[in-house]
């Protein structure tokens, strides 16, 4: 999470060390609550309809009610106080009811990426949510980095891989097929994951780990990384390290896409 810019709890801006909430909430508690991170560019939140949609299905998915109208009005509040630039828009609604809104400075990630497999058992009934419930995401990376990796990538039991703990993975098979997870293999509907097969011909389905340590490229894709070649695969180097003509092509995709959103406005 980068420095916090601008801070507002139900619609009243406060500096970011003052913003608090009510230690009783159970989104404090038990992470109980729904969260979306929307990347602006100079100041434009990019799908912003899009991950407000997701935020209410997730929301909707563990049975808690926002008021939609009112976190619009909020985030209008947040991004006219934050005046434009490139930053993170950090949507959260608690179990307690509080919505909050955060602008934050975006973090810098390197050129590329050596990844980790770790195995995990995925909640069926927190599938395709995106709670506030993210410890596990936090230690699948903190793992992966005592083991030499920068970070994770999530694999079923039976060997089917998933996704990165903030991240959707895309790779060139050995046959030179983009692939990537699809969706009912048990992962989060990513928006920049959408983005990116809008623009390409990928096949989704269920692969196994092997199939992605043979690729001969492989990136992960999400709202703050963007596009980010991965280099290594449980410390097996991968023949494009730094990215090859898929993730150039995934990076002119997700810029176009940029471009013409902005262009729109």
């Amino acid at each position: 999470m980068g420095q916090v810019r601008v801070a507002g709890i139900d619609g009243r801006i406060v500096a970011p060390e003052e913003a608090t909430i009510s230690v009783t909430d159970d989104g404090l508690l038990r992470g109980d609550g729904g969260f979306e991170f929307i990347k602006l560019y100079d100041g434009h939140p990019f799908r912003f309809d899009d991950h407000l949609a997701r935020l209410g299905r997730s929301t909707a998915a563990i049975d808690l009610g926002f008021d939609e109208d009112a976190l619009r009005e909020d985030i209008d509040t947040a991004l006219e106080a934050f005046g434009g630039g490139d930053g993170g828009l950090r949507l959260v609604v608690t179990r307690g009811g509080r919505r909050i809104v955060l602008i934050e400075e975006l973090p810098e990630w390197p050129p590329s990426a050596r990844i980790a497999l770790i195995t995990l058992s995925p909640s069926e009934i927190l599938g395709g949510v995106k709670s506030i419930s993210y410890a596990a995401n936090m230690q699948a990376t903190r793992m992966a980095k005592a083991r030499g990796a920068d970070e994770a990538v999530f694999v079923r039991r039976d060997g089917v891989v998933l996704e990165a703990p903030t991240s959707s993975i895309f790779w060139v098979s050995a046959d030179g097929e983009l692939r990537t997870p699809a969706l009912d293999a048990g992962i989060l509907d990513s928006i920049t994951r959408q983005v990116v097969l809008d623009g390409l011909d990928a096949n989704e389905g269920e692969f196994d780990t092997r199939d992605l340590e043979g690729a001969r490229e492989a990136f992960l894709a999400s709202t703050t990384r963007e596009i980010q070649p991965v280099s290594a695969v449980d410390g097996t180097e991968l023949a494009e390290p730094d990215g090859g003509e898929a993730s150039a092509a995934a990076a002119r995709a997700l810029a176009a896409a940029v471009e013409a959103e902005r262009a729109a406005v």
